[in-house]
């Protein structure tokens, strides 16, 4: 006689139990927008390791080690420290900015207007809070993953002289969120990709020449160096290298800090409400 096989019921509250399901945590929410952007980022990696390992390390050798060797046996260095040391960090914190414009500038408006992966994700229990929280982590992660393996790199050529450089990851990471959340923000105001020629053209790259990456800002005309101060790309530079050389003054240490957290946060504010004017009916 064959005994009859029971079912035991999901547990109470399960997803797969019958009737109403339980609403979607806020954790579950962002974790469910990241898992979208990790699951394309594993099948489209391959195409970033150029652009974001190699372009890095060709200036680590024209400009740490090749100009760098000129500058040492001119000048001493900057300021007693050897320029490929004084140039490294800056540059481990200028590839966070190349970074955050390619995953925030671009690829943002075609979710917006050209795949409309955004008004998909929206159709679901997922909010403009969700999708860009989940975004943005995802942005972090392509900022730790790049930051890291270019740090392994310069450190087998010397580019570090203290164990404290480790401490740039965390930098770089906060620097490049504060240029992805306010870039995020100016792109959900785009219709096309032409404003993005006027961003790349006058704001990123004359941020890469002139907040401090490869000399210092006194080197600037008197009136230049107050601008410089106000990027968030000085404040990171700054406080990389101050990690990196071991010479942390630590009141304005934490001030670069703040300013980094301040433009993160602030883009982010401005970012929800560009989202939500674009995207909610």
């Amino acid at each position: 006689m064959t005994q009859a096989t029971t079912h035991e019921p999901p547990p109470t509250g399960a997803r797969a139990a019958h009737g109403i399901r339980q609403p979607m945590s806020a954790l579950e929410r962002v974790l469910a927008a990241f898992g979208y952007h990790l699951a394309v980022y594993r099948r489209t990696w391959r195409g970033s390791v150029v652009t974001r390992v190699l372009s890095p390390v060709l200036f680590l050798l024209s400009m740490g080690i090749g100009l760098g060797a000129l500058v040492d046996d001119r000048a001493g260095g900057i300021d007693g420290v050897p320029y490929l040391h004084f140039v490294v960090p800056a540059i481990v914190v200028t590839q966070t900015l190349w970074v955050a414009w390619g995953e925030s500038s671009y690829q943002v408006l075609g979710y917006i207007k050209w795949n409309m992966n955004y008004h998909a994700q929206l159709a679901t229990p997922l909010g403009v809070r969700d999708v860009l929280a989940g975004h943005w982590l995802a942005v972090a992660l392509h900022l730790v993953m790049s930051t890291t393996v270019f740090m392994a790199i310069a450190a087998l050529f010397g580019g570090f002289d203290s164990w404290w450089a480790v401490l740039c990851l965390p930098i770089a990471v906060l620097t490049g969120l504060a240029f992805s959340t306010p870039l995020f923000a100016f792109t959900a105001t785009q219709e096309g990709d032409n404003g993005f020629n006027i961003v790349y053209r006058w704001i990123i790259t004359p941020l890469m020449l002139f907040s401090g990456t490869f000399f210092p800002i006194d080197q600037l005309p008197g009136w230049m160096q107050p601008v410089a101060w106000v990027t968030p790309l000085w404040h990171g530079v700054s406080a990389a290298r101050a990690v990196s050389v071991g010479d942390v003054s630590w009141l304005p240490f934490v001030g670069h800090l703040l300013v980094l957290v301040g433009y993160a946060a602030g883009g982010a504010w401005l970012a929800r409400r560009a989202f939500a004017r674009r995207l909610l009916p």
